[in-house]
């Protein structure tokens, strides 16, 4: 007697969501955290400016077409501002920032280590949540002020991926106006550009390096370039960027 496998409930919601995963042409797509530059129509799409107060000239941010893709291509010649999304997410014990980018050059007074030097062609900067509890009297009180005056929430520590020109390429330094934020130098120098770069780091492992401890929750990721400081210029152009836990 031929044997008839015994079709159970578990066999038959197996079946039906496979089915549904076939019909929708994807299994189990979820909404990316960061909307892709590939897929947006503006720049508006879950992106918005990133200005500073004091920095009148801006950088210039457009999407435009690269070998088929779209991308974010980005000028910068004496100015500063950026792009940002902004999120609420709580890492877990590993969080993937993944993306590329190029650059036309790097500033030849570029020097992460002084303020005078503090421009990038193309940086990545990730913002994390203030804890006040980790903070004094005064750092309080200076944010208050701020906030109350520009109608906007700052953010605690952050980490800067950077494209540096004298720091070598995997070294993490502070920044030169605040030990709060920490430059990571993913490329360094003039020997890649010109050519796509793709960088992959896991967020929570260089939070723990930079600050020595477990990072709080993530309220933003933007792009920058910037070159208020040197007076330079550059172009660089951003891929997608993407977060995966």
């Amino acid at each position: 007697m031929q044997h008839v496998p015994r079709i159970t409930l578990p066999l038959i919601l197996m079946a039906l969501a496979l089915a549904l995963a076939l019909t929708s042409g994807k299994l189990y797509a979820a909404e990316p955290l960061l909307q892709p530059f590939s897929q947006i129509s503006a720049l508006t799409e879950g992106w918005e400016p990133l200005e500073f107060p004091k920095i009148d000239q801006h950088s210039q941010y457009e999407l435009v077409t690269d070998n088929g893709t779209q991308v974010v291509k980005a000028q910068t010649n004496g100015g500063a501002s950026g792009l940002i999304a902004r999120l609420e997410l709580k890492p877990t014990e590993s969080l993937i920032l993944r993306w590329r980018w190029k650059v036309s050059n790097v500033f030849e007074k570029g020097n992460a280590r002084e303020k005078s030097g503090d421009d990038y062609p193309a940086r990545i900067y990730v913002a994390f949540k203030f804890q006040p509890d980790k903070a004094g009297f005064f750092e309080r009180a200076k944010r208050k002020a701020v906030e109350v005056v520009f109608g906007e929430t700052l953010p605690g520590n952050a980490l800067n991926y950077i494209w540096a020109n004298q720091v070598p390429e995997g070294d993490i330094v502070p920044n030169p106006y605040t030990d709060s934020t920490m430059m990571v130098a993913v490329n360094s120098g003039n020997a890649q550009a010109g050519e796509w770069v793709t960088v992959e780091r896991d967020i929570v492992a260089d939070y723990r390096q930079a600050f020595g401890e477990a990072p709080p929750p993530l309220v933003g990721i933007a792009i920058m370039s910037d070159s208020d400081n040197t007076g330079e210029s550059a172009t660089a152009w951003y891929g997608d960027i993407s977060l995966s836990r």
